[in-house]
């Protein structure tokens, strides 16, 4: 997680007054820490217009990394990759 998400996630946390009782509530549940992350870096990802180096700052996720979320993005969306004009 990048510096910036960290941050923010922190002060939504106390803004929100989550304790560790609540966190605590949620084990078991479908909706875990990583499959958040994944959705949220998913949604990043189409919002920006699927750009990996957005997703590498954002997330501190090395480039490969932003790129897989970017490919997979585009897979859920439907829309195909941009690829370079082919010339002759």
């Amino acid at each position: 997680m990048g510096e910036l998400t960290a941050k923010v996630l922190r002060e939504w946390l106390e803004h929100r007054q989550v304790s560790t009782s609540y966190l605590s509530s949620l084990r078991g549940l479908t909706a875990t820490l990583e499959r958040l992350r994944i959705g949220c870096q998913l949604a990043e990802a189409m919002a920006t217009g699927f750009d990996p180096l957005h997703l590498a700052a954002v997330f501190g996720i090395s480039h490969h990394t932003a790129i897989r979320y970017v490919v997979n993005a585009r897979q859920l969306t439907g829309r195909a990759p941009q690829q370079a004009p082919v010339t002759p």
